[in-house]
């Protein structure tokens, strides 16, 4: 072979060699490990670490607005991180419901609050309405929902404040704050009559012991009953406002309770009422009533239908009052 020859093929094997090697190492993939969340638009997140909506008066076929309200808590899901809803009782309207398959589930809730933000956990107390019927048909129904948890008539739960939870556990050894919220979930209604005596003497009891006993770790109490202590809508001196004020204020007080929240009146208010928690009503998931402006411990009321958004640190506590087009209302923030 001529050296002309030899040089040529030599630079030809050469150049061949380089092409080569990125192709095969193309041709090998790369074995790849996503979580659904990588793979996910970016999550939403502020400087909070629980955030949850709070929702009152609201199961009425989607009739007086609620079906707007529930447009809107989809599309504030949406753009605000959020963990859970809570539900301040009057479910179902006009006498709750008769079983776990009564049809109301369907034309009340599930295909009412359809937004996929809102496929998240939902945390009930039972209202007035609800007690019309078999209200032991919405603990059932826990066992079918997804999003449904209803444990019991009452119940509580410690939430934590770890906001970075699923990072550290990925990351054994980084570290984990303990700080919690403490959710206390009455059964009102039962208060306001006579022949349920004995059941409410049980409840307080378990009241007065659940927050007696809450761990060192819990930053803020909130209690959570369908029927407020305090109101400026129609029932401000209505047997059932007063009912509840003989009882609950005093455990309040005792054991520290930073919030109330509550529906009944079909409103939003905040109201901070001398000697008392911060009590705040989110009533006006549908039909609507009166607010009395100008009481001197209210601190905002509307007559507006909407939700209320809390977000909570360690710290702080902020609440926003939502109406149904999504303008905030009212924003206040409580510290620690």
């Amino acid at each position: 072979m001529e050296r002309r020859d030899f040089v040529k093929n030599t630079a030809l094997a050469a150049i061949g060699a380089s092409l080569i090697a990125p192709l095969s190492s193309l041709a090998e993939p790369k074995v790849t490990h996503f979580d659904s969340k990588d793979l996910s638009p970016s999550s939403l997140k502020d400087d909070y670490a629980l955030h949850f909506m709070a929702l009152g008066d609201w199961g009425r076929n989607g009739e007086y607005d609620q079906s707007q309200v529930a447009a809107q808590m989809g599309l504030w899901g949406a753009s605000h991180p959020n963990n859970f809803v809570i539900s301040v009782g009057d479910n179902f309207y006009p006498k709750g419901v008769v079983s776990e398959e009564d049809p109301l589930w369907h034309y009340s809730f599930e295909n009412i609050y359809t937004a996929h933000s809102l496929q998240c956990d939902w945390y009930p107390v039972l209202g007035n309405h609800d007690w019309h019927s078999d209200v032991d048909a919405q603990i059932r129904y826990s066992k079918i929902s997804r999003r449904w948890d209803m444990p019991a008539r009452y119940y509580s739960k410690e939430v934590s404040l770890n906001k970075d939870a699923d990072k550290e556990i990925k990351t054994p050894g980084a570290p984990k704050t303990k700080d919690k919220v403490l959710f206390v979930m009455m059964d009102t209604d039962p208060f306001l009559h006579e022949d349920k005596a004995e059941y409410v003497e049980k409840q307080v009891a378990w009241l007065k012991d659940t927050l007696a006993n809450a761990s060192a770790d819990v930053k803020w109490k909130i209690v959570i009953g369908h029927h407020p202590c305090y109101t400026v809508g129609p029932r401000i001196n209505n047997y059932d406002t007063l009912t509840m004020r003989k009882t609950l204020p005093q455990i309040f007080a005792d054991h520290k309770v930073d919030v109330y929240l509550s529906g009944h009146e079909h409103s939003l208010q905040h109201l901070t009422p001398d000697g008392f928690c911060n009590q705040f009503i989110s009533g006006a998931g549908s039909e609507l009533t009166k607010v009395t402006p100008g009481v001197p411990y209210s601190r905002f009321e509307a007559s507006e239908h909407g939700f209320m958004y809390f977000s909570a640190d360690a710290t702080r506590l902020n609440v926003k009052a939502v109406n149904y087009n999504g303008t905030v209302l009212y924003e206040t923030t409580l510290t620690k």
